[in-house]
């Protein structure tokens, strides 16, 4: 999680194994020095202005400009009264942990990020959309949400500034369909997790009707430092184009799976070998799905691109959350496919039919071929499948987003694929 001379800001108060910080001693590690310089003496413009131009793109997969998302939001002065701010905590990104980490090593930094960009966007009251899972993360960010209130930090006339903002955590009842920012909001509203049809988009009528905000949470952790040290210096974090840091991970057969804050544009290899140790002893690398299981595969060629949204696309995939899944010479490709796809057809919502009926398909299909059950046609008509619930034939991302590793795992791995079909029988059981 740290070394060497870099900044690490996301990380730098972070102690594994240990309590987090409670708010004395997050004071006086600095804590709240954003808060106290957007509400003591900056508009929300320049709050916006500041976040814009460092260049923080949104950490949650999407990758949208999130100065841009703000300003999107409208300005008149009967809207401020009823903007909403929900942060996307939901986190059920198939080898995504590193939310995780920072709410429960950092809860302050994520309340104090929630509330400087709910002034920057005037919204009045926040949500914090948190998956029902992480028990601990829960207590520790109710813990900082009562400490930060009781301090005056949340709540009527912050600081004397005349903002208001009251903080809620929502603990979700769960479904991977929530990482759609329209059905999250669905669901925050007491309904069935389905998303909406855009536009209009949130930024414009979102939370009930209202214009309204999604950020993820390592998007709004950012925040307060960019405030505190400005836009040029979060631009110098990073190695490219994106500013800042990024908390890349790694899981997978190598010898040190986890999570490490690094600058943005850090190569998959350095990620692969120097933090995450290399591949285990026995084990080979073979490829990876560079942002959780929604991206496309990434072969030993790739080793060296940059770990950044605009590279990571020239290289044919998706920076996503920038978690790594490595798959080794040892683990069955289509079997490994056969369960990322069973896990999307289940989290399907059923609201539109390409996805409802296609996904449960195509997961027929590849566990009768890693039963040795398969046919050659079988590979054709998922081939088919790839373009039937790719981008533009479903409702929302959730289905293109299952069809990147399979898309890319057939090509990557025809051979296993035919094998599989001409053995009648897994090459690896």
């Amino acid at each position: 999680m740290t070394g060497g001379r870099e900044e690490r800001p996301l990380t730098q108060n972070i102690r594994p194994g240990e309590e987090p910080l409670d708010i004395e001693t997050y004071l006086r590690a600095g804590g709240y020095a954003a808060l106290r310089k957007s509400l003591g003496g900056m508009t929300p413009e320049e709050v916006i202005h500041e976040v814009t131009a460092s260049n923080l793109r949104g950490r949650g997969g999407a990758g949208f400009p999130t100065g841009k998302k703000w300003s999107l939001q409208p300005a008149d002065v009967d809207a401020r009264a009823r903007k909403y701010l929900v942060v996307n905590a939901d986190e059920m990104e198939p080898g995504t942990f590193k939310d995780r980490l920072l709410m429960e090593g950092d809860p302050h930094q994520l309340v104090e990020g929630t509330v400087v960009s709910a002034f920057a966007i005037q919204a009045s009251v926040a949500y914090i959309f948190l998956r029902g899972e992480y028990t601990l993360a829960a207590q520790r960010l109710q813990r900082a949400i009562d400490e930060a209130r009781a301090k005056g930090y949340l709540g009527k006339n912050i600081m004397g500034s005349g903002f208001d903002l009251e903080l809620h955590l929502h603990r979700s009842a769960g479904r991977y369909i929530c990482g759609d920012e329209t059905a999250m909001l669905t669901a925050l509203e007491g309904n069935r997790a389905i998303p909406r049809a855009k536009p209009p988009y949130p930024q414009i009528s979102g939370l009930w009707g209202k214009p309204t905000v999604v950020n993820n949470v390592e998007t709004l952790a950012n925040v307060p430092h960019i405030v505190n040290r400005g836009a040029d210096w979060f631009r110098g974090l990073a190695r490219g184009e994106d500013g800042g840091t990024k908390i890349y991970g790694a899981s997978g057969r190598v010898k040190h799976p986890g999570a490490w804050e690094l600058p943005m544009g850090t190569t998959i290899r350095e990620i692969l070998e120097e933090h995450a140790g290399g591949m285990r002893d026995g084990y080979a690398f073979r490829a990876l799905l560079p942002g959780g299981a929604s991206t496309q595969f990434l072969v030993e060629q790739h080793l060296d691109v940059a770990m950044d949204f605009t590279s990571v696309e020239k290289a044919g995939s998706r920076l996503g959350t920038g978690t790594m899944i490595i798959v080794d010479d040892r683990t069955c490709p289509v079997g490994l496919l056969h369960n990322l796809q069973h896990f999307f057809a289940q989290e399907s919502c059923g609201w539109c039919t390409p996805c409802r009926d296609g996904l449960p398909w195509v997961e027929r299909l590849l566990a009768a071929i890693d039963a040795g059950q398969g046919e050659m046609r079988d590979l054709e008509i998922l081939e088919m499948h790839t373009d039937f619930l790719g981008p533009g034939k479903t409702f929302c991302a959730l289905a293109p987003g299952a069809m990147e590793p399979l898309e890319s795992g057939l090509k990557c791995f025809r051979g296993d694929f035919e094998r599989h079909i001409q053995l009648k029988r897994c090459p690896w059981r």
